[in-house]
C-alpha cells in the first residue's frame, strides 16, 4: 500500500481541530503601530486590511492554528478534548506562506485552555480580537505583541475582561459579529438565540426554542438581516430592526437546512446561500433577499457536508464532507478545484482568507490545509470548448463514413 504523500500546505498539529480564523496581519499592524505607550493596546482600527501582497516575509505570531493571506499569515485554530486523548486544549497559530505554499511545521504560539474546549471562534471584524465559545460559555481573546512591536511576531493572551452575559450559557454552536463588529450574535445547543450589542454586551434580543439547537448565524452584510438554521432543519430570516421573522424559507419535500451563508458582496444584489440535503444529496439554494423566493438550485454532493463557507467577495462557496474532502465552487456553482482526501477525517471547519484568495479548512484528524484559490483563464475555457467541439465534429464524421461504407460524399 502506497503512503499518502501530504503536501506543504497541509500540517498536523497533534489534536483534532474544530474551528479556524485568518488572522489580519495588516490591520493589527495598524494598531499596533498607533499603540503610544509600551503594554497598550487596542484603539481605533486607522488602517484598512490589506488584499494585495503581504506582511514583507512576516513570520506570523500568536495563538491558533493554520494560515494567512497575502504573503504569509495566521489563521487560529483550536484544539480537542483534555482527558480523552491526554492532549492539552488550545489555540494555536500557524504562519502560511504564499510563495513556497506551506504551513509552518510547528505552531507559532500555542494558548493552552486547560480542560474546556475551544468549539467556535468569531475573530472581531476590526481586529480587536476573538471570541471563543467553551462548553459552559464564551472568552474573549486578545492579541498580545511582541517586545519589540512587529505584528507578524504577535501571539494571543486570555483577556481579563469579563462577560457577564456570555458566562455559564452553554456551549453556543455558533458566533457571528456582524460587519460593523458592532452586534453579535449566539446560537447555543439549549435553542437560546441571542443578539447582543459589542462591546457593551447590552442583550437587545432573545429567542428560545426548546430542544432545537441553533446550528448556524449569519448577518448580512448590510446589517438588515440574521439568518439562522436549527437542528429541525428550519432557516429562518431575521429582520434587526425589528427584530421580528421576515421569511421561514420554504423547503422541499424532505429537505433539511444545515447552513446559512449570506453572500458579502458589496452590490445592490445580496443573496443568501443555503446548504440543505434531500434525497441523500447535499445541495446549495441562492435566495433572493427581497422576495425569499429560490433563485437557483444545484446538487453539489452525494457525501454529506459537514462544512460550509463563502468567501468574502461573494464569488466562491466552498464545501467539506465527512470523507475530508474539500471543493471551492464559483458563484454559479461550477467546480472551480476540488481536494479529494484533502483531510483523513471530517472536514470541521471552512474560511475564506479575508482577500478570498485561499481557503483554510481543519479536521477531526488534526489536521489543517491551506487551498489556493485557482483562477480559470478565459483563453483555458475557450481552448477546453473547442477541443470538445472537435472531438464531437470527429465522432459525428467517423459515424458518417460507418453507416455509408467508408463513402464521404
Amino acid at each position: 500500500m502506497s503512503r499518502r504523500e501530504i503536501p506543504p500546505c497541509s500540517k498536523t498539529y497533534g489534536f483534532p481541530l474544530y474551528c479556524a480564523s485568518w488572522v489580519p496581519l495588516e490591520m493589527i499592524a495598524a494598531k499596533v503601530a498607533a499603540t503610544s505607550a509600551a503594554g497598550e493596546w487596542g484603539g481605533e482600527r486607522e488602517a484598512e486590511e490589506k488584499t494585495e501582497g503581504g506582511d514583507e516575509g512576516s513570520e506570523t505570531a500568536g495563538g491558533g492554528e493554520s494560515a494567512s493571506e497575502g504573503s504569509s499569515g495566521l489563521e487560529e485554530v483550536s484544539s480537542n478534548e483534555e482527558g480523552r486523548s491526554g492532549v492539552p486544549n488550545a489555540l494555536l497559530l500557524a504562519r502560511f506562506d504564499q510563495t513556497s505554499r506551506s504551513l509552518s511545521d510547528e505552531p507559532v504560539h500555542r494558548l493552552g485552555t486547560g480542560q474546556d474546549v475551544p468549539y467556535r471562534m468569531a475573530l472581531h471584524p476590526k481586529g480587536d480580537g476573538i471570541l471563543c465559545s467553551f462548553p459552559n460559555g464564551c472568552r474573549w481573546f486578545e492579541w498580545e505583541p511582541s517586545e519589540d512591536k512587529k505584528a507578524h511576531q504577535l501571539g494571543i493572551k486570555s483577556s481579563g475582561r469579563v462577560l457577564t452575559q456570555l458566562e455559564d450559557i452553554g456551549l453556543q454552536l455558533a458566533l457571528a459579529f456582524n460587519e460593523e463588529g458592532s452586534l453579535l450574535a449566539t446560537g447555543g445547543e439549549d435553542g437560546h438565540m441571542r443578539i447582543f450589542k459589542w462591546p457593551s454586551i447590552e442583550l437587545v434580543f432573545e429567542q428560545n426554542e426548546a430542544k432545537k439547537s441553533v446550528k448556524d448565524l449569519s448577518f448580512s452584510c448590510d446589517g438588515k438581516f440574521l439568518a439562522s438554521v436549527a437542528d429541525t432543519g428550519l432557516c429562518r430570516v431575521w429582520d434587526l430592526d425589528s427584530p421580528t421573522i421576515v421569511a421561514n424559507l420554504l423547503r422541499d419535500n424532505g429537505e433539511k437546512f444545515l447552513f446559512c451563508r449570506f453572500s458579502q458582496a458589496t452590490d445592490e444584489n445580496t443573496i443568501l446561500y443555503t446548504l440543505s440535503t434531500q434525497d441523500q444529496f447535499a445541495k446549495i439554494v441562492s435566495w433572493s433577499t427581497t422576495s425569499w423566493n429560490r433563485l437557483t438550485s444545484k446538487n453539489v454532493s452525494k457525501d454529506p457536508v459537514s462544512a460550509f463557507s463563502v468567501s468574502p467577495d461573494g464569488k466562491l462557496l466552498a464545501i467539506g464532507t465527512i470523507e475530508g474532502d474539500v471543493v471551492i465552487l464559483d458563484s454559479s456553482m461550477r467546480v472551480n478545484s476540488a481536494v479529494k482526501r484533502a483531510h483523513l477525517g471530517l472536514v470541521t471547519t471552512l474560511v475564506f482568507s479575508h482577500d478570498s484568495r485561499a481557503l483554510a479548512s481543519a479536521s477531526f484528524d488534526s489536521s489543517t490545509r491551506v487551498t489556493l484559490v485557482e483562477k480559470k483563464r478565459r483563453g483555458e475555457v475557450v481552448s477546453m470548448w473547442v477541443i470538445f467541439f472537435i472531438i464531437l465534429l470527429a465522432a459525428i464524421l467517423a459515424y458518417y463514413i460507418k453507416e455509408n461504407g467508408g463513402l464521404l460524399w
